[in-house]
């Protein structure tokens, strides 16, 4: 890079947005529609000096653009936005702040909080109606100009078939940060994705998929350091190009490149959770730090009529523009640059359905689906979505368009209700266990859009579900206001910590039946990182802000014999899925026969019957089995094979695929009949153990088996090895 700088910038082009480097020079180009100029600022090697202030010499189709030559990556800029500032219409330019490029591809430093962040003075009601003429610069990261060099070799995605697909959704820093055998600098951050370790944890468990949240640079809420505390969860983005920096070790963005293609070697997917939907900027009394100081009137939705206040359907105090065609360019992108620059084989999207809004509402066929559905590179990946926001007609479960998962909340909140006792709920039971086809059946879409979990990052974990019937959410600062307060839940008896015996085994016994209702449910099971070794947050179901052990896995909890006896299970209930095409998400299934007297979906009761209307609708009933079947191209041990009247008992036949699965939902042990057919059964798993390990490997010549309470019991035609 040059030391001196030109007087003028050369045109340069408009396209691509965003720094681009050519080895004689960088492009640099901005959108702006109402801006009056844009100034590229150049910054010393630390960001703390500003060495030159350049004007963009061209602006075509309402991109700035101007060309630096001599200069290359490693480069620190930021823009200066010139304008009206006129909030009453919308516009808040103001070219004493210093503003990030939403293309932005790696940050240096870090929003250093001052009252010079903000583009007005901060004073009154009104204050956001006056105009502040302090620097900013000093407060405010600076983009540093990247090229990508990362040898890929023969890196592939793995393309796990959506109906195979195991999820586990995890926190990039969280994972790590009580990791003592890795090296204090690297814990929290992409290189501890890479280790052996962790990845050999991901296999055993079944994973096919990780989710993590948030890796888009995020901001430090001012209202959280102020509580001493700090934005853990990351869904306040600040760069929707940019890795947070505090997740690189070495501070170089092929961290992040090696662990995707490590993860990959191992067959493993990685999906960013992502935050289109609004950014860290916050409403009109918000900072002025990047899209709100280059075009506020275009990049986000403004109160018609009221264009000084903010649309905000995402109750964060404002709403990206999507609508915008430009806004929507800077999204689709930024999903480019991850999924072909990082590999990444999928998104899941924080309040999909804000994404989705058009003028009218929410539509399936808005410009944002429309646009990813018909890209040739995102519409091959996994494409899920959070199926509601806060705005009119915000809950839209089930009518996203083909090609998006859904995060299911129906099947979260009747399974934690099924098994936490309440009554009434035979029928959603089995809905949901059937892949809610209630809500996915349409549009020939698949069982596998249903995003099946008991627990995510928001709420209670899996241990704190069955240990507390209340939040407990003081820590965060805001007098336990926060945070939801129903939770089908159930503490079992004592709230929190016990050493009641008879308390833990139920506890631990509800904790393996919820997650077998996930991994055998028809759809794609989710696991919330953490739970499979009894991760609890103390009972706070809202540890957004619990950058600390409250939030962070402890491995060394892992290691405990009643930990890793959880972690075993949980593999059990993936080898077991994964043997049985009937458990998984290829179809709906409707009771057709697969072979004679065999269906491919059937409902008992306790006693082997089929279960009548009334007892589909008797409010107390804590007893159910489900048969699924598919056609099989081995052979099947039939008691009677069905080759002859003479077939011997025993003998092998060709026959379908079966797996029965009991369920004790009550308080009592229940003897269940096994259904009337010639199939043998061998017991796969008994969640009253542990690890899940049935009493015996070979085919059941019994009638019926009892079950205790508070458990299930997985039955199959053929064994399951491991």
């Amino acid at each position: 890079m040059a030391s001196n700088f030109p007087d003028r910038l050369a045109p340069g082009l408009p396209y691509p947005l965003g720094a681009t480097s050519d080895g004689l020079g960088v492009n640099f180009a901005v959108f702006s529609a109402n801006a009056a100029k844009i100034e590229l600022c150049i910054f010393d090697a630390g960001g703390r000096k500003e060495l030159a202030r350049l004007a963009l010499p061209e602006c075509t189709d309402e991109v700035w653009h101007g060309y630096l030559p001599d200069a290359g990556p490693g480069l620190l800029y930021g823009y200066r936005a010139h304008g009206a500032y006129e909030p009453l219409r919308g516009h808040r330019f103001n070219p004493n702040k210093l503003l990030l490029d939403p293309y932005a591809r790696k940050l240096s430093g870090q929003v250093r909080w001052t009252d010079a962040l903000f583009g007005y003075r901060l004073q009154g009601a009104k204050a956001d109606l006056t105009f502040d003429r302090r620097d900013s610069a000093p407060g405010m990261p600076k983009a540093i100009v990247v090229e990508d060099n990362f040898n890929w070799s023969n890196d592939r995605p793995p393309a796990v078939p959506w109906s195979k697909t195991v999820i586990y959704e995890a926190h990039v820093r969280g994972i790590s940060m009580l990791r003592y055998d890795l090296r204090q600098h690297e814990r929290g951050t992409f290189a501890t994705l890479a280790t052996p370790r962790f990845i050999d944890h991901l296999l055993q468990l079944g994973i096919t998929t990780i989710e993590l949240m948030p890796v888009h640079a995020y901001l430090q809420d001012h209202f959280l350091i102020e509580r001493k505390l700090r934005n853990y969860w990351g869904y306040s983005t600040l760069a929707y190009f940019a890795p947070e920096p505090a997740y690189l070790s070495t501070g170089e963005l092929n961290e992040m490149r090696m662990a995707i293609r490590r993860l990959h070697a191992a067959g493993i997917e990685v999906i960013l959770d992502v935050v289109y939907n609004h950014n860290c900027e916050g409403n009109e009394r918000g900072p002025t730090l990047s899209l709100r100081g280059l075009d506020n009137a275009s990049y986000f939705r403004l109160m018609p009529g009221e264009e000084r206040f903010y649309i905000n359907e995402t109750g964060t105090g404002n709403t990206i523009n999507i609508s915008h065609p430009r806004v929507l360019q800077m999204v689709l992108d930024s999903l480019r640059y991850w999924a072909e620059s990082f590999h990444i084989d999928g998104f899941r999207f924080d309040l999909g359905v804000t994404l989705g809004r058009e003028g009218t509402g929410f539509d399936p066929g808005s410009g944002f689906f429309d646009a990813i559905l018909q890209d040739p590179v995102l519409s091959r990946l996994k494409l899920i979505s959070e199926p509601w926001d806060i705005g009119p007609g915000g809950y839209q479960l089930g009518n996203h368009p083909p090609r998006f998962g859904e995060w299911n909340d129906k099947f979260r909140d009747n399974m934690r209700r099924f098994w936490s006792g309440d009554s009434g709920l035979r029928g959603e039971f089995a809905a949901r266990l059937a892949g809610s086809g209630d809500l996915f059946d349409h549009r020939t879409r698949k069982p596998w859009a249903s995003i099946n979990f008991i627990t995510s990052h928001d709420g209670f974990t899996l241990r704190d579900l069955v240990s507390y019937s209340e939040k407990h959410n003081l820590d965060n600062g805001e007098d336990g206001n926060d945070g939801h307060n129903d939770n089908s839940s159930n503490n079992w008896g004592v709230e929190g910590p016990t050493d009641d015996a008879e308390i833990l085994q139920r506890r631990a016994r509800v904790q393996r039946a919820l997650l077998a209702s996930t991994v055998f449910a028809q759809g794609t099971p989710m696991l919330l990182g953490g739970d499979e070794f009894n991760r609890t947050q103390h009972g706070n179901n809202n540890a957004y802000c619990q950058d600390n052990e409250v939030s962070w896995i402890d491995w060394e909890d892992a290691a405990k014999p009643e930990a890793r006896a959880l972690t075993a299970y949980f593999g059990r209930l993936t080898a077991i899925r994964n043997t049985y095409v009937c458990l998984q998400a290829g179809r709906f299934l409707h009771g057709e026969e697969v072979a004679p007297g065999i269906p491919d979906i059937a409902w008992f009761d306790e006693r082997g019957e089929s279960l009548s209307i009334e007892a589909w609708h008797n409010p107390e009933a804590r007893a159910i089995s489900v048969m699924r079947a598919a056609p099989s191209g081995g052979h099947i041990h039939l008691r009677h094979a069905r080759r002859g009247d003479d077939a011997g008992e025993g003998e092998a036949g060709a026959g379908p695929e079966v797996a029965l699965l009991f369920v004790n939902a009550g308080w009592d042990a229940i003897e269940f009949r096994f259904p009337d057919t010639d199939l043998n059964w061998y017991q796969l798993l008994d969640s009253a153990n542990a690890d899940g390990r049935p009493d015996h490997d070979n085919a059941m010549h019994e009638t019926s088996v009892t079950l205790q309470g508070h458990t299930v019991m997985m039955f199959g035609t053929h064994r399951v090895h491991g």
